[in-house]
């Protein structure tokens, strides 16, 4: 099967999945968080999303469709961060955590996958 958007790929429909799960959470969190937890779960949650549509786009350029997709997969690393000091807060209980925690690294493992197989990915120049 030939992916014809990034749009297909399982790790961007996960990411944005997940993305959505973690704005509707965030919208439980105290208001003085608004600014900071907040803003900044959602942050990094949508850019792990918008660095693989990034990356994508960027298929002719192995270097910068390898850096899109580790910037995506740092974003999703920081995510978890926020969901640790969320649950550390308070804000969310251990099973939610683990629960989100679980899909950002499944999310990571299909990232190293694509980085570490950029063949399978980029486009070849035309000759």
């Amino acid at each position: 099967m030939k992916i014809n958007s990034y749009r297909e790929l399982r790790v961007y429909q996960a990411a944005i999945e997940a993305a959505m799960k973690i704005f509707e959470l965030t919208k439980t969190f105290p208001k003085e968080e608004i600014y900071s937890m907040t803003d900044q779960m959602r942050r990094s949650s949508r850019s792990v999303c918008s660095n693989i549509g990034e990356a994508w786009r960027k298929r002719r350029y192995k270097a910068a469709f390898i850096a899109k997709l580790n910037d995506s997969e740092t974003e999703a690393t920081e995510t978890q961060v926020w969901l640790e000091l969320a649950f550390r807060s308070g804000y969310i209980s251990q099973e939610l955590n683990d629960e989100l925690f679980a899909e950002y690294e499944s999310i990571i493992a299909q990232l190293v996958v694509m980085i570490n197989q950029p063949e399978k990915w980029i486009i070849s120049p035309r000759k």
